[in-house]
């Protein structure tokens, strides 16, 4: 894996203002609903985890309200039962950033930190907020094995970690590996691919089960 230079912190500030278009719509939102978390949302678990998850980006009424990646929507309580029943979790998910759940030996966190209108980052976005995702990975020091969530989470992966698009297409069910660490690909647990059957919870839960596999080994 290459060895890409971090930023000073791998968690952007709160009115981080990298990306105007983003920032312009964060400071909407802040004005509609003031209460809500409305900032680049950090990412969750412990840094000596050996699993990270890598989603898209926070949704406007998922992460970006509560403040928790994957944590208010759809597309979380998909991931956190799967995370409860291969024992990357623990305790009861209710949707809310206070209610106790436990990661275990697992972290989340997002390509893009901040909330994109219609869940759409840009290219130049993914571009800019990529150092953050890469400080990330460099801060977890007994790494193992990355989930992404969808082709743009994969391929924001893959240049973070130094490889080519190319070396590592991306799939669901997909396994690559990039020194250490092995890259496994899913469809993002979005509604709309599970209403659509794009994505089904078993072919999600056969991702973990391998990842839970392979990490016991």
């Amino acid at each position: 894996m290459a060895s890409l230079p971090a930023p000073a912190s791998a968690e952007p500030d709160r009115n981080c203002p990298l990306c105007p278009r983003l920032a312009e719509f964060r400071a909407q939102a802040r004005a509609k609903e003031p209460d809500w978390h409305n900032a680049p949302v950090a990412s969750f678990g412990d840094a000596a985890a050996q699993l990270l998850i890598v989603g898209l980006a926070p949704g406007l009424q998922g992460a970006n309200r509560t403040g928790r990646p994957f944590t208010g929507d759809y597309a979380g309580d998909l991931l956190y039962a799967t995370l409860l029943e291969y024992g990357f979790a623990k305790g009861v998910y209710r949707a809310r950033p206070d209610d106790g759940l436990k990661l275990v030996n697992c972290r989340i966190s997002n390509a893009v930190r901040c909330v994109p209108p219609q869940n759409k980052p840009l290219p130049a976005e993914i571009n800019t907020c990529r150092q953050f995702l890469a400080a990330t990975i460099a801060t977890m020091p007994r790494l193992r094995a990355i989930v992404a969530l969808g082709r743009i989470a994969h391929e924001s992966t893959l240049k973070a970690v130094g490889l080519r698009n190319g070396a590592a297409p991306f799939a669901h069910g997909a396994v690559h590996s990039a020194g250490a660490i092995k890259l496994y690909d899913s469809y993002h647990c979005s509604r709309y691919n599970t209403n659509t059957r794009v994505l089904t919870p078993e072919m999600f839960r056969n991702v973990f089960a391998k990842v839970r596999k392979d990490l016991d080994l």
